[in-house]
């Protein structure tokens, strides 16, 4: 037996999931927001004050891609991997995704290889830096240009 709070509960029930989906929608279709000033912002929040040199990071990406929303990436970093002398982090940013991190990955002199290879989404042609950071607090970077014919973040990022 239905009464009328029944139903009144569940009008406003479907109400708000109705409204709730409407916001869903046009959150979705936000166009990206990370800039290279933001990457740059995400990499002095990581590096600090700490120089960063170019090279001992390689970046494997397609230099050319048709769609965005699996592109292969290989990094890897030039190290001994000794106990002394090792790979502690990987950083993986790019500039024009809705947020500025790719992935971060965390290393011991235990892995015996400073690599990992993985698949990304790419919202637009852009580049993809390569941030390593030392067991002695120094920091190295790659980078490399990707061209995306097909933008990923358009869908559900």
């Amino acid at each position: 037996m239905t009464t009328s709070r029944d139903l009144t509960r569940r009008a406003a029930l479907t109400g708000a999931a109705a409204s709730g989906a409407g916001l869903l929608v046009l959150r979705s279709t936000q166009p990206a927001s990370a800039t290279p000033e933001a990457m740059r912002a995400v990499m002095r929040a990581i590096t600090g004050d700490a120089p960063v040199r170019k090279g001992r990071v390689q970046l494997d990406l397609p230099p050319l891609v048709e769609n965005g929303n699996t592109v292969p990436m290989t990094v890897t970093v030039e190290s001994p991997m000794t106990a002394l002398d090792h790979v502690t982090a990987i950083h993986v940013l790019n500039e024009k995704n809705p947020q500025p991190y790719v992935v971060t990955v965390h290393l011991d002199h235990r892995a015996g290889k400073a690599a990992f290879s993985t698949r990304i989404k790419l919202g637009d042609t852009q580049r993809v830096v390569g941030l390593a950071k030392m067991s002695d607090g120094s920091f190295w970077i790659g980078e490399q240009d990707v061209i995306v014919t097909i933008a990923s973040c358009l869908e559900n990022f």
